[in-house]
């Protein structure tokens, strides 16, 4: 048996807490594929369940209490590190947002199975206040859920996994190089999509200094704030004269933007 595959069998708890405390740190690390083999160990004997589960979830917490308090203490500055580090940022923050202000802190028990939502949601339950002892009881339960059904597929499935594992293994040095090169072009695939996107923000946007210059000299410029309700309600203030509605009803309300002058829009 390879030395690595040693290895992993020897420390399995410290790789899974490692990887699944990484990932929700932002880390760009596939934990569900370990939470899998957990569960799978486990069915084969190998592991503890129970303490394969308790790892995932402390670990979990742990990382998602970092979040919280960052977002409590700083709000949009963090949500902006948050953009940069994540993988989709300009749709997760928007989806994270519309899905806390539709289910509030019950958002905690499903987010982390949409990837890119979790990591967001628990900075937002900080920015927006959410009282501790509220956040980490529906933290818990999130983190329990999450990290309980995949190692119980896991466990499910684990003699299928086995032979899967085995097959694997045959190939030796090849199956590695094949899973590295898959998941270093999905990461390379986003990033050139996120640059893409970037690129054609830069065509169309203006900065902050030059709107006020503009707006000092006097020229007629329609300001409308699309900032989502869960920002706005963290930080009310807006800029004068601006239309506020949120980005979702823009296509309702659109006729209240005035036709006549440039219109600049603004938001998270």
């Amino acid at each position: 048996m390879p030395h690595s595959i040693q290895f992993l069998l020897r420390h399995p708890y410290a790789i899974l807490g490692a990887i699944v405390l990484a990932e929700q740190l932002g880390i760009p690390l596939p934990s569900l594929p370990v939470l899998l083999a957990a569960g799978a160990l486990a069915g084969m004997e190998r592991i503890s369940l129970a303490w394969a589960w308790a790892v995932a979830v402390a670990a979990t917490i742990l990382a998602d209490h970092v979040w919280f308090e960052a977002g409590r203490r700083r709000g949009s500055q963090v949500l902006r590190l948050v953009c940069r580090i994540s993988l989709e940022p300009d749709s997760c923050v928007r989806r994270t947002e519309n899905v806390f202000a539709r289910h509030g802190p019950r958002s905690l028990l499903f987010v982390k199975f949409v990837p890119g939502l979790g990591l967001v949601c628990v900075t937002l339950a900080g920015a927006f206040g959410l009282r501790r002892i509220r956040f980490l009881a529906w933290d818990v339960a999130g983190a329990t859920l999450w990290a309980g059904a995949y190692m119980l597929l896991g466990f499910a499935f684990s003699s299928e996994i086995e032979r899967a594992t085995v097959a694997i293994l045959h190939l030796g040095t090849a199956a590695v190089v094949i899973l590295g090169s898959l998941f270093v072009a999905y990461l390379v695939g986003k990033y050139v999509q996120r640059q893409r996107f970037l690129r054609q923000l830069r065509i169309d946007r203006i900065t902050p200094e030059e709107l006020r210059r503009r707006l000092d000299a006097g020229e007629r410029v329609a300001i409308v704030d699309l900032r989502h309700r869960v920002d706005f309600d963290a930080d009310p203030r807006t800029l004068p004269g601006a239309l506020r509605f949120a980005a979702d009803e823009l296509e309702a309300r659109h006729q209240e933007i005035p036709r006549d002058r440039e219109v600049v829009l603004y938001c998270t």
